[in-house]
């Protein structure tokens, strides 16, 4: 398993708050598993840009914080399903405010992110 080099911060919720969420496509999973996706295959379909190894290390990093749960059903073919905890759906609101914030400052974002390209 992989160790960081540099320990993990935990001194302040604003450091929790990253490192429970930072991930390229961490708050994409949680959102479309909030919206209802909820099978493994249907997330990387969701995300095509995102490799299926780096999907399901952050599905793992977000099972193993608590913010979702993984149902593995009986049978074959094996089925997983993912839902939110209760922890998880208090991060909805953050997702929400975050994405409104991107949204409100697009035109300014996108010619600075542009430039740096």
């Amino acid at each position: 398993m992989y160790k960081k080099k540099i320990p993990v911060s935990i001194d302040c919720g604003l450091h929790l708050f990253i490192e429970v969420i930072n991930g390229k496509w961490k708050a994409n999973l949680i959102w479309s598993i909030y919206s209802g996706i909820k099978r493994p295959g249907e997330l990387h379909r969701k995300l095509p840009l995102a490799s299926r190894r780096v999907l399901d290390t952050q599905l793992k990093q977000l099972t193993d914080h608590g913010i979702i749960l993984k149902t593995t059903f009986e049978g074959l073919p094996l089925k997983v399903e993912y839902s939110l905890t209760p922890l998880g759906e208090t991060l909805i609101p953050a997702i929400i405010f975050t994405a409104q914030w991107g949204e409100k400052h697009r035109e300014q974002l996108e010619k600075l992110i542009y430039v740096i390209k």
